[in-house]
């Protein structure tokens, strides 16, 4: 979460300054959800499809921010080689679908990973798909849930309520009670949570997906935020109430999370600060590498789409 904070607000500030190019989409509100997701997962087992505000899920699951830093800056290293800027980035190899947009076409695609590894003969493996309350309401992804549940894949679908889709809000994306409704409706089980509260969110993170795992089928995870900035940095969020950013101002999941910890004893005051500097340091590292690495040369590219190559079909 540390990690994910730190590099956010530096990329807001190369966004800024005409460093970085296309959209930039920040995950500030959004980060114990993400952590708590990553956590319970193995790469290179089980499958991971990450919202786009998911990187302090993308580090939870173990991908360095320089992934990232090199795919903003559009660099031929990375990953993607340059070929995709901000959070559109996967890597299939090793379980983590490519961000897709509109969000809920991911859906389907992680549904046929989970699907192959069972034909495949694996087991004990679980998948975490990450949506928005805005995706709810995609035509793909209520055909790949109805899927999901009818095959009971080992699928954690994680709604991050954010209380906006783009601008609009709840009251106005869908009529029923509550967005647990939806996962009932698919024959799912269901989770809810308040995504602020770290510890709240890993203990029902850590319940659905050992549930997933275990065979118990696909579960549906309710994670109610608020996104804390617009939804992107080229927006202004002027359509959130005041009076809502007020009351989640004294909810930010960091602040929480620090608290919580050490009132648990896991970490000092000491510890966290240590933290804080080492992300900072990283991520300062991540940037500079990645600002100074080359651009695609149109004129020598395979245009393969990453740089990782199958070794066979």
């Amino acid at each position: 979460m540390e990690m994910a904070r730190a590099f956010e607000t530096k990329l807001s500030a190369l966004y800024k300054a005409g460093k970085i190019f296309g959209g930039v989409f920040i995950g500030r509100g959004h980060e114990a959800i993400a952590a708590c997701e990553g956590v319970y997962l193995q790469k290179g087992h089980d499958v991971y499809t990450p919202f786009i505000r998911e990187q302090a899920g993308r580090c939870a699951w173990g991908d360095s921010v320089l992934d990232s830093a090199q795919c903003y800056l559009g660099s031929a290293r990375g990953i993607m080689r340059g070929r995709e800027g901000n959070v559109h980035w996967g890597k299939p190899h090793e379980g983590t679908v490519a961000t897709i947009s509109h969000l809920g076409a991911a859906v389907s695609v992680a549904a046929g990973m989970l699907m192959a590894r069972r034909m495949q003969g694996k087991t004990n493996f679980a998948g975490v798909i990450c949506i928005g309350d805005g995706t709810t309401s995609v035509g793909s992804t209520h055909e790949a849930c109805n899927l999901i549940a009818v095959e009971k894949l080992p699928a954690v679908i994680v709604v991050t309520n954010n209380q906006f889709a783009y601008s609009t809000p709840n009251s106005q994306e869908f009529a029923c009670r509550s967005l647990m409704d939806r996962g009932v409706g698919y024959g799912m089980a269901t989770h809810e949570c308040d995504g602020t509260d770290f510890l709240q969110t890993l203990q029902v993170m850590g319940r659905a997906i050992a549930a997933a795992r275990a065979g118990e089928g696909p579960q549906w995870v309710v994670a109610n935020t608020l996104r804390m900035c617009g939804h992107g940095e080229h927006d202004d969020a002027a359509y959130i109430p005041q009076e809502l950013k007020k009351q989640y101002a004294d909810r930010d999941p960091l602040a929480v999370a620090r608290r919580q910890v050490q009132e648990q004893g896991w970490l000092t005051a000491e510890d966290i600060a240590t933290i804080q500097a080492e992300c900072a340091e990283e991520v300062q590292q991540a940037m500079a590498q990645a600002q100074k690495e080359p651009a695609p040369n149109p004129a020598t590219e395979d245009w393969s789409a990453t740089s990782w190559k199958p070794t066979r079909y």
